[in-house]
């Protein structure tokens, strides 16, 4: 089943982005990833069927980064 989960971030630049989507996509390769730095949230989206919204937050705050799941 196709999930989809937002995330609210402090990823501030497109470099940033770059490098937690290439982590991102190597333990979630099925996944459709991607952000929204125009927003003032710096959104983080991900799709697909093979993830955990739990494992993507975790990730992303080992990388040093705050991640916060939208409801």
């Amino acid at each position: 089943m196709k999930m989809v989960a937002v995330f609210k971030t402090d990823v501030k630049y497109q470099k940033q982005a770059e490098f937690v989507l290439s982590i991102l996509l190597i333990e979630f390769p099925d996944a459709k990833i991607n952000f929204d730095l125009d927003d003032c949230d710096k959104i983080l989206r991900v799709e697909g069927t093979h993830f955990s919204p739990e494992a993507v937050q975790e990730l992303i705050e080992n990388l040093n980064h705050i991640c916060e799941k939208l409801e």
